[in-house]
């Protein structure tokens, strides 16, 4: 009599829990907020475009000093996207030493 009742006990709390996590996951989609998109400057589009345009080109008929020559292109058009990007970045070392200095002084 005693496992019944505590399998019924299982059954019932789990049956309990199922519809809150199915009703959290559906919420309504209207209320979420929308991502703008990034508008991205004209010489990094350029710079992409040409990335693209490289992708698409039918290498096939090409000598090797052609395609040596897009590679080079290739990646001289990376490297400098990759040093356009403006932006900060901390080390999880300096993350840890702000946060120290943080309760410290605080």
């Amino acid at each position: 009599m005693k496992k019944t009742t505590l399998y019924l006990l299982m059954l019932i709390m789990s049956i309990s829990f199922f519809p809150n996590t199915m009703s959290a996951a559906s919420g309504n989609p209207s209320n979420t907020p929308v991502a703008k998109p990034i508008e991205v400057p004209a010489h990094v589009q350029v710079q992409l475009d040409r990335l693209n345009e490289i992708k698409a080109m039918d290498k096939s008929d090409m000598t090797s000093s052609e395609k040596k020559a897009l590679r080079k292109e290739v990646k001289v058009i990376k490297s400098s996207l990759r040093d356009s990007n403006s932006g900060v970045y901390l080390s999880i070392g300096a993350i840890i030493i702000i946060v120290l200095l943080l309760i410290l002084l605080l």
